[in-house]
């Protein structure tokens, strides 16, 4: 008798989360400056396009009928691009530059926050109409 696994147990082990490379892609740190800023200016961009794009859905769902405002929800999806295209970029940036001057390694995870963070910090100040006041 052979010590040769059967065809169960053989394609058990090849599939096990330690033979494949793809896993440690979401658990491995983050440690260059491109790696962080790119991260979380990827989830800044794509947190700010979701949100715009309900809110130009809403807009477009009540306005559908009037002679321009049906055309605002454009407007929307455009300050929802470019909103990250500059100011996150800046911001996503800075983070990234912290953590790299204080030689710390981001967890994915932490690129997932700040990025989002970063969306609902931009909705925090048109909400609460903090540049208004300035």
């Amino acid at each position: 008798m052979t010590n040769e696994p059967t065809d169960s147990t053989a394609s058990y082990s090849q599939l096990s989360p330690r033979n494949l490379n793809t896993v440690s892609i979401f658990y491995a740190p983050l440690t260059s400056f491109a790696e962080m800023w790119y991260q979380i200016f990827l989830w800044a961009l794509f947190s700010s396009i979701f949100v715009h794009t309900i809110a130009a859905a809403i807009c477009f769902a009540t306005l559908r009928k009037h002679k321009y405002g049906k055309f605002f929800p454009l407007l929307i999806i455009i300050m929802g691009v470019l909103l990250p295209l500059t100011s996150g970029v800046l911001s996503s940036a800075a983070v990234a530059f912290v953590y790299r001057a204080s030689s710390y390694q981001m967890p994915p995870l932490y690129a997932l926050l700040w990025g989002i963070g970063q969306t609902v910090m931009a909705g925090c100040v048109g909400f609460t109409r903090i540049l208004a006041t300035l």
